[in-house]
């Protein structure tokens, strides 16, 4: 049987974490190794870890880096076979999450493999479209070849709740240090290249969503246009975002219309500060310094770059 490290980074986990705590306990199939990455948390995340039976590694807060975190715990667990990914947002919805998730390494072919995400009990009706439309009632096996058919949602994935196989994961050179987000994509991305597949498990579920702000979604998107254009082999090779963002639209137009219309300006409004982000974050080598880290979410990414 392979044996399978679980990572995850915390900081200031908060009161769901005594949950997400409870829902591991009761997992059917537990991984060997457990390491929590606390990014210097001042609650009592790390206390209620080691209670758990997890070893920690604690980093300076101004060191978290998505891609180089995760890529640390990797090395730290140079010794398992098949590394799973949790945050601490993540509740798993059922005993039998991790265990259904590690079940698709039973096709060798699989280098990485990611479950299914509901919308947790207070997400407001846009957050919990976004989550319905992203991880749909079918499972899927994707290839290279499936780019045709789902074009950049070939390389979909969500380190939320997604396992890696490791001789996969450093076949393609382990998670990246210097992107701003979305180091998961950027794997997925040279794993379709290498001749791996990717596995998405609808029987591995966890409860996860964001009730973003309009600012906040401003804010990604910028990062995500930074991370497509500084990545932009990924839209060369598996095609542009434009048409799976217009899919997403109309559909969270249908979904609103049914359930909450009074929120479908809200929902407008956010549509086009997502734009602007995304336009912005693809031309943010031309803008100032400052104003690069003021429009992101992830502005230690930005001390590092421009240092």
């Amino acid at each position: 049987m392979s044996k399978v490290g679980l990572i995850v980074p915390t900081l200031n986990a908060g009161s769901l974490w005594e949950s997400w705590l409870k829902a591991f306990e009761q997992q059917t199939r537990k991984p060997d190794c457990l390491l929590v990455i606390d990014s210097s948390s001042s609650d009592d995340t790390v206390v209620l870890a080691y209670a758990h039976g997890f070893d920690v590694q604690v980093i300076p807060k101004s060191e978290f880096n998505h891609g180089g975190t995760r890529q640390l715990g990797v090395n730290t667990l140079s010794a398992v076979d098949i590394i799973v990914f949790l945050t601490q947002d993540s509740l798993l919805a059922r005993p039998d999450a991790i265990e259904q998730l590690l079940a698709t390494f039973a096709d060798e072919q699989v280098g990485a493999a990611y479950g299914r995400q509901l919308p947790h009990r207070n997400a407001r009706p846009i957050a919990a479209h976004a989550r319905l439309f992203n991880y749909p009632a079918e499972s899927q096996l994707r290839s290279l070849e499936d780019r045709v058919r789902f074009g950049i949602k070939t390389v979909f994935i969500s380190n939320s709740f997604a396992a890696y196989r490791r001789n996969a994961l450093m076949q393609v050179g382990g998670f990246p240090v210097d992107t701003i987000m979305n180091e998961d994509t950027y794997v997925v991305g040279k794993m379709l290249i290498g001749g791996w597949k990717i596995a998405y498990c609808t029987d591995a579920i966890v409860f996860h969503s964001h009730n973003y702000s309009f600012l906040d979604e401003f804010k990604r998107y910028f990062d995500i246009g930074v991370f497509h254009t500084c990545s932009s082999w990924l839209q060369q090779t598996f095609g542009g975002a434009s048409g799976e963002g217009l899919r997403f639209v109309i559909s969270e137009m249908h979904y609103l219309i049914k359930y909450a219309p009074w929120l479908i300006p809200s929902a407008a409004l956010r549509t086009g500060l997502k734009w602007l982000g995304f336009k912005l974050g693809t031309l943010h080598q031309g803008l100032p310094p400052a104003m690069r880290r003021c429009f992101s979410l992830h502005k230690n990414y930005w001390f590092r770059t421009l240092s």
